[in-house]
């Protein structure tokens, strides 16, 4: 069974949330260094432009069409913003 534009959306809330507590100070980063906080958050980011870009190939592809969906996408292109700014300033 294919997957819904809102459940795709829905399974990216997770990589929003680890990015704005990172980049907010509220994520427990103890015992890891910062390179490798920053290859989290960017792992977290790949992710979310890739189910952005979600979008059947042709009329025979089931997968969703996240990239034409009328949903609002903010909080995910904010997080993807947010995770490319937390990468540069640290």
């Amino acid at each position: 069974m294919a997957q819904t534009v809102a459940e795709c959306l829905t399974a990216a809330e997770d990589s929003v949330t680890l990015i704005n507590a990172v980049s907010g100070g509220s994520y427990n980063v103890t015992g890891i260094t910062q390179a490798q906080i920053k290859e989290m958050v960017q792992r977290n980011v790949d992710h979310l432009e890739t189910i952005l870009l979600y979008e059947p190939v042709d009329s025979d592809d089931d997968t969703p069409d996240v990239k034409g969906a009328s949903d609002d996408k903010s909080s995910y292109t904010g997080a993807v913003t947010t995770g490319k700014a937390y990468i540069a300033a640290n």
